[in-house]
Parts: C-alpha cells; sequence; structure tokens
C-alpha cells in the first residue's frame, strides 16, 4: 500500500507540473480529470502487459512440460481470463489519490472494480469445471459417468452465487441478508419456474443414481422413445431412436414414470433369445427301438440315447439334473427327445452362453396345438448379429423337426383345401403340386405309383455349429 501511494503520489504531482505548464495556471478540476484518465491507461497497458508475460510463460511451459489438462486449460484462455482481474485492481489502488474529496463517486468506482474482479474469478471458475468435463468424458474408464448435469448444477450455483453478492456490494448489505430477503419469493419462483426445478432435481437424481448415461440404450413403455441416449443435461435428455430421428424429454419423465434400460444386458454379454413353435399335438408319439436305433444316426444324440437305454436298464429314470450330467430330456417320447437335442445343439453353439440360462421348455397347450421355447442367451449382443444368430438357431428348428416326426401347427391355406379334395376324390399324393392353381401334375393314371410303394427321402445329417 505504502508503494502504490508513492507511485500514485509521484504520478500525481507529474500531472499537476505537465498542466501548469501548459496552463499557466493550477486546476484541480483537470488534475484529477486527467489523473484519472491516465491511471485507466496505465491499468490497461499493465493489464497488457501482464497478460502477455503470463500467456508467454504458460504456453512454453504447456508446449514442453504440460499434461493434457493443462494444455486443454491453455486452449481454453483460462489464464488469459485470470489476468483481468489486474486492471481493476491497479485502478482500486491508484484512483483514490486523485478523488479523495469525492468519496461517492470513488465508492461507486471500486464497487464496480470489485464486482468485475468477482466476475472475472466466478466464470474462470466455470471455464475450469467446463475443461474438467471435457477432460473428465475423455478418460475411459470415467466416460460413462452422467457428470454433465453436476457441473451445470456448480455452474448456476456459483453464478448465482456471483449475481447475490454482486447486488449485496452495491446497496452494501450482507449477502445473507439479501438471500433472506429473497426467501419471501420463494412460492412466486416455484410456481413460475415449477418445471425448471423438476427438471433441476430429476437431473441431480439421474447423475448421482447413474440411471442414464450417453450411450444407453433406453425404451419408455406407450411412448416414442426406443434408442440411444446421446445427451444427458440438467434440463434435458437427448435420445436418438432407431429411425435416426431425435427425441428430447425432460429430465422428470424419466424419473417419475418408467424406463427401461438395456445396459445390463450389454454390461452382462447376453441377449436373451426366447421364441418358440407350436407344435402339432397329434404328431407328439412314444419312441420304439426302432425309432430311437434310427435317431442314433445323429451324431450328438448317439450318446445321449445310449447313456438314457443303459440307466433305463438299471431302472433309474433321471430325466432331470441327470447324476450322468446328461441334458434335461427324455427318451421316452419324440418331444423329449427333440428336447434334448435342441439343447445339446444350443451348447454345442459358439455365440450361446453356456454360463447364462438355457432351456428348451413346453409352455402351456392351447388351442393351437403344445408351444415349444428355446430360452437362451446370445454372447453378441449387436442387434445385426443378434437377429442373425436368432434366425439361424430357428431355421434349424424348423427344419430338423420333422426328423423327429414333429410337425409345427400352421393354419391351413387355399394350396391345403385344394390337396384334401384330391387326395379325397383319389388321386395320388404324388400327383399333387402347384399352389393354388395347376395343381395336378399331367400324368396318365397308369404311372401313378401306389401309396404304399412311396419311400420318403433319407434325411441328411443334421449339422451341429462348432464350439
Amino acid at each position: 500500500m505504502k508503494k502504490a501511494y508513492e507511485i500514485a503520489d509521484r504520478l500525481m504531482e507529474w500531472v499537476s507540473d505537465l498542466l501548469l505548464r501548459l496552463t499557466g495556471s493550477p486546476s484541480p478540476v483537470w488534475d484529477r480529470i486527467v489523473y484519472g484518465v491516465l491511471v485507466f491507461v496505465i491499468a490497461i497497458v499493465v493489464g497488457r502487459i501482464l497478460r502477455a508475460v503470463v500467456i508467454y510463460v504458460i504456453h512454453r511451459v504447456a508446449r514442453y512440460r504440460g499434461s493434457y489438462l493443462l494444455k486443454s486449460l491453455v486452449e481454453a484462455h483460462i489464464f488469459t481470463r485470470l489476468t483481468h482481474i489486474i486492471p481493476p485492481l491497479v485502478i482500486v489502488a491508484l484512483l483514490p489519490f486523485a478523488f479523495h474529496g469525492t468519496p461517492a463517486f470513488l465508492k461507486l468506482i471500486e464497487k464496480l472494480c470489485w464486482i468485475y474482479i468477482l466476475g472475472v474469478i466466478v466464470f474462470s471458475i466455470n471455464t475450469q469445471l467446463s475443461v474438467f468435463w471435457k477432460f473428465y468424458s475423455s478418460r475411459t474408464a470415467l466416460r460413462n459417468r452422467p457428470m454433465k448435469g453436476m457441473i451445470q448444477i456448480i455452474k448456476g450455483l456459483l453464478a448465482g452465487f456471483w449475481v447475490i453478492v454482486a447486488v449485496s456490494i452495491l446497496i452494501e448489505r450482507s449477502p445473507m441478508a439479501l438471500i433472506t430477503g429473497l426467501g419471501a419469493f420463494a412460492a412466486v419462483l416455484m410456481l413460475v419456474f415449477k418445471d425448471s426445478i423438476l427438471g433441476f432435481v430429476a437431473g441431480v437424481q439421474l447423475s448421482q443414481n447413474d440411471m442414464i448415461r450417453n450411450g444407453d440404450w433406453i425404451v419408455v413403455p406407450g411412448g416414442s422413445v426406443n434408442g440411444i441416449v446421446i445427451d444427458v443435461s440438467l434440463d434435458t435428455v437427448k435420445v436418438q431412436n432407431f429411425d435416426n430421428t431425435i427425441v428430447t424429454l425432460p429430465p422428470y419423465s424419466l424419473v417419475s414414470g418408467e424406463v427401461q434400460n438395456w445396459r445390463g444386458m450389454t454390461e452382462a454379454g447376453g441377449r436373451r433369445i426366447m421364441r418358440s413353435f407350436t407344435i402339432d399335438l397329434s404328431t407328439v408319439k412314444f419312441c420304439t427301438p426302432e425309432f430311437l436305433e434310427k435317431m442314433k444316426e445323429i451324431d450328438v444324440l448317439r450318446d445321449f440315447i445310449e447313456k438314457k437305454e443303459a440307466q433305463q436298464q438299471r431302472g433309474v429314470v433321471e430325466n432331470t439334473q441327470n447324476s450322468e450330467g446328461l441334458v434335461n430330456g427324455t427318451i421316452e417320447t419324440n418331444l423329449g427327445l427333440f428336447r434334448a437335442y435342441m439343447t445339446l445343439y444350443l451348447q454345442h453353439h459358439k455365440f450361446i452362453g453356456g454360463q447364462m440360462i438355457l432351456m428348451v421348455r413346453a409352455l402351456d397347450p392351447n388351442d393351437n396345438g403344445l408351444p415349444l421355447q428355446l430360452y437362451c442367451f446370445s454372447t453378441n449382443t449387436d442387434w445385426v448379429s443378434y437377429e442373425s444368430i436368432q434366425s439361424e438357431i430357428f431355421e434349424h428348428y424348423a427344419a430338423i423337426m420333422p426328423r423327429f416326426g414333429l410337425y409345427p401347427f400352421q393354419n391351413p391355406s387355399s394350396r391345403d383345401y385344394i390337396n384334401a379334395a384330391l387326395l379325397t376324390a383319389g388321386h395320388h399324393p404324388d400327383e399333387l403340386w402347384g399352389i393354388p392353381f395347376g395343381t395336378m401334375r399331367q400324368a396318365a393314371p397308369s404311372t401313378a405309383k401306389p401309396a404304399s410303394s412311396a419311400t420318403p427321402p433319407q434325411a441328411p445329417q443334421p449339422p451341429i455349429p462348432p464350439k
């Protein structure tokens, strides 16, 4: 302070001498005006010089030894903004020596300078928070944490703090007294800013409870939201649907309503497959020894059938949780054997998770037959790959089913009615062809084969996918 007084005193003397030489008579008013202008010029020049020095030093350090965080601070001009506090500090230090006789004007200038200094500090901190968010979201281990809403909350609190302190400086009252006075308007503020307050609270809940992250696949039942979250902020959540449309939601709608988040599926590494065929109950039969011998031609079933037959001879019936580690299923019926085959098929499939639930089960029978369901998990959760794996399994499911003497239920079509009528009329099945027109083959009656001589083609060995 003593140094500042000496500088101001010498500066004031120099201004007085200069004006005295120019005008020939002393003028205190002009002395103060010129001194004030000179103080502002000096403040700006000193600020510019210090800013240039600081920027030069920081850039050199950041270029050769700086970390990624320091380089980010330099790119955001944090240090440049902080140098803006130099000019008002110079003004506060030097100006009082010229205007000590006008306290009202001097006090106003000082108030504005301190408000400006406080604003520079607050908004520099907000910029640092933005840099911190950028640095935070770039880290692989921290990328999925929804911190954007919390950063916005802190920024808003700091801005509100600056406004309250600035007003308290202007009116010369304590900030706490000002806050107490604002409490009377709380009811009005809650009515006017109801949506903003709800969004604020919901944004905090989403961030704190880690309910939604960028990149999550969410579905809002009964709504038009079914896609990937691309942005989570304090007042909005943006979702890009799979048809590439963008849906913007208020956060409180996700907190107060039902939201399905598929993040657990991705983190677990398994996407559920749960589909079924309805089997015609009239095709479910008991297995004969001849049928079992024929089924032994399928490599994956041979060991299962032989071990089950050996257990039967010993009087052991373990169709569930078999002591020899056999899959659930039976050799009593073709359906039970088919369940065992499909379980073995899924166990050998390289894209089906063996550590997750895997079963082939019969559901409640209905008017159309007996639904047989596959319940398992694909280790590939990508949508396109998942659908391909699921389709491959059910294509094999449908193709191998007749090998076991089982047939799916299917509503009759016009072809079925025409063929049924032709068979009723005495035509041989080999004569039936085409749908629905051109149904009869142009064959002479003498060339028609008797029904007893018709032999079905031998079914090929079903492929088992490698593990």
